[in-house]
């Protein structure tokens, strides 16, 4: 599966399709009347784009006949808050969302969807910008859990947060500097467990968004667990007490 698409026409086409693009690469200084009306399509739809090298676009597309642009397109669709929250009332579950801020590496993304699912969580949330998308290595690395868990892609992971405290929901961020380890905290009930990225974890806002933080115990010489490793801890943390409550 590839989630590439290059030259104006095809771009265009897509972006006008209402195909889902998670983000586009732009020729730096290309002047084209195409390129212009992708421009201002992505910039309508909230799609995010980036001027980059020849070089680099080259690259991209595999020296393929790019044209000066190159778009990434959803490997799913996306799905939204609402129809997360729809799933666990379907279910008659108490929610329970992981939300991903600002992966890089679609590989940990594909592993946290490929998790959730056997977690029985009810989806994923993830931001539009500065994170990756649902490209083909995320599908091919969820190994088919991309069909049956909904990811859905918000503007802004802060305000999402206030919306599912709205709806009940209490929200675990995962910091080293957590209050509580991970196994002593109360993981029932509605909740969103919420990942850092890879190299930063937690922005500041985000952080102060959550209820809590809670800590994996670290007993060796590394200092933190992999994104999606510490998401399957956390995930199956949760699974335990939800089962132990019952």
């Amino acid at each position: 599966m590839d989630d590439r698409i290059f030259g104006t026409n095809p771009v265009f086409e897509a972006l006008s399709s209402g195909r889902e693009i998670d983000k586009i690469f732009i020729l730096e200084g290309a002047r084209h009347s195409r390129l212009a009306q992708i421009i201002s399509l992505a910039k309508k739809r909230g799609i995010h784009y980036t001027t980059v090298s020849r070089k680099k676009l080259d690259e991209l597309s595999e020296n393929g006949n790019h044209q000066g642009v190159l778009a990434f397109a959803a490997a799913h669709e996306y799905s939204t808050v609402d129809d997360i929250l729809s799933l666990a009332k379907e279910r008659d579950e108490a929610p329970f969302i992981i939300i991903a801020e600002g992966l890089s590496d679609p590989h940990n993304l594909g592993s946290i969807v490929r998790t959730a699912n056997a977690a029985g969580a009810h989806g994923v949330i993830i931001p539009k910008n500065r994170s990756v998308g649902l490209t083909a290595t995320v599908a091919k690395v969820s190994a088919g859990a991309l069909e049956y868990t909904p990811v859905a892609r918000v503007t802004n992971i802060s305000s999402t947060i206030d919306e599912l405290k709205k709806a009940g929901l209490w929200i675990a961020g995962t910091a080293l500097e957590g209050s509580s380890l991970h196994y002593d905290a109360d993981l029932t009930g509605a909740l969103a467990i919420v990942i850092g990225s890879e190299g930063e974890g937690l922005s500041r806002l985000v952080r102060e968004k959550c209820d809590f933080l809670v800590k994996i115990p670290m007993l060796g010489q590394a200092e933190s667990l992999n994104a999606s490793v510490a998401a399957g801890v956390l995930m199956y943390e949760a699974v335990r007490q939800r089962n132990k409550s019952k």
